[in-house]
């Protein structure tokens, strides 16, 4: 890729909007990646858009050196790591891998736009809308009544020994005529604007993703997870903030679902890295987003000399925090009780530099879209474990789904 040769001088989040439209008539893939000024550990998403017009194949995204990439490995991925299938319906099918070249970047800063191509005059003139014009009409595919059944089956399975903890998600589908995914985006952002927030296109479908999870950094021979397992909503007040804050901190149900997680993101990154170079830098750290308070760990380790992006894929995806542990038979029961093919929906979207660095999010809070097809949807999920309240889960996945319900309906 071209180094930045040109330079902008930058006002405001709406020339960013009009250069994302810009790009999105001109490219049939693009990136769009915000951390939103978050101080995060190990930093966030970058502020940047990246663009192409040529997808990459399995077989070169494996071994591909030398150049900016970006994409998605879909959570259905893991039936070609492990003996499993998907056999739920698809509102939206989409391919396991959807990686792109970058042709261009485009990133910014406090008071500059750097660019690695000449932005058109005309792009500055641009009028782009003050929000999503279209209010869309979301069906939840799982009553309530249907997820305090099922549970109760999530608990039974624990009781069975079949699992020690279970990241139970529901969907929500809409059908669209004249949605706009970019205006969406901004939208969601500035109702949650979270530090791995991210526009992705690849051609017809779009994601639109507020999330707050980081599942693999990789620096160098350093590899950082950060599974996010314990939430708790924002107080009205100063006091009750602080009080649900403390609350979450001091929790032990919360506690324990994070270390069962953390437990086995140590044991994922063990298979890649040097042996003893696994450690936990924060344990149970609070983290606080415009709707929802978070307990985030910190796991990092040395890679082993020589080890792949693909071994690193191989041992460590899915991400623990969307399927709970053991792993493998944890997502059988998966399959085998949600009403739905996740998709991209937990999954990741990755950015890999030129020199095989990488940084992924794990694809929560987000809309799945196909302009194509006019459909929408989205996932949320809590962990269930055998003290888990099934009436405060449930709760709790409608507390991770209402800001993109407002930004859908329209409020």
């Amino acid at each position: 890729m071209n180094s930045e040769t040109h330079q902008y001088q930058f006002k405001n989040i709406g020339e960013i909007e009009q250069i994302i439209q810009w790009i999105n008539r001109e490219y049939s893939f693009l990136c769009l990646t915000s951390g939103n000024e978050h101080q995060y550990p190990q930093g966030t998403f970058p502020n940047q858009i990246l663009a192409g017009n040529t997808a990459i194949e399995a077989d070169e995204l494996w071994t591909s050196k030398g150049q900016n990439i970006a994409g998605i490995i879909s959570y259905d991925f893991k039936n070609q790591l492990e003996n499993l299938q998907s056999e739920n319906p698809a509102w939206i099918n989409v391919p396991d891998l959807t990686f792109f070249k970058s042709e261009i970047k485009i990133r910014w800063e406090s008071d500059s736009i750097f660019s690695t191509v000449e932005i058109p005059e005309s792009v500055w003139k641009e009028k782009v809308a003050l929000s999503q014009s279209e209010k869309v009409t979301i069906s939840p595919l799982t009553s309530r009544e249907s997820y305090l059944e099922n549970f109760k089956k999530v608990q039974n399975e624990i009781i069975e020994g079949n699992t020690y903890e279970m990241n139970y998600c529901i969907s929500f589908e809409g059908k669209t005529s004249h949605f706009d995914p970019i205006l969406a985006f901004f939208d969601l952002m500035k109702l949650s604007p979270m530090p791995f927030s991210a526009l992705f296109k690849a051609k017809s479908k779009y994601l639109i993703s507020a999330s707050p999870e980081r599942f693999l950094k990789k620096s160098g021979n350093q590899l950082i997870a950060q599974p996010i397992k314990g939430t708790a909503k924002r107080g009205h007040t100063n006091d009750e903030d602080e009080r649900n804050k403390s609350n979450l901190l001091h929790s032990e149900k919360e506690q324990a679902e994070n270390l069962m997680i953390t437990d086995l993101m140590r044991n994922d990154l063990s298979k890649v890295s040097e042996t003893g170079s696994v450690n936990v830098p924060e344990l149970f750290g609070i983290y606080s987003f415009p709707k929802v308070h978070q307990m985030i760990t910190t796991v990092s380790s040395q890679l082993k000399t020589n080890t792949t992006f693909r071994e690193i894929i191989e041992a460590t995806f899915p991400m623990g925090s969307m399927t709970g542990a053991p792993k493998i038979k944890t997502m059988e029961i998966i399959d085998q009780i949600e009403n739905f093919t996740r998709g991209w929906f937990s999954g990741t979207l990755m950015l890999i530099d030129e020199n095989g660095d990488f940084d992924s999010s794990v694809i929560i809070r987000s809309i799945i879209s196909d302009l194509e097809k006019n459909k929408l949807y989205f996932g949320v999920g809590s962990a269930i474990t055998i003290d888990a309240d099934p009436n405060a889960e449930y709760e709790e996945c409608l507390l991770k789904a209402s800001a993109i319900l407002e930004v859908l309906s329209g409020k």
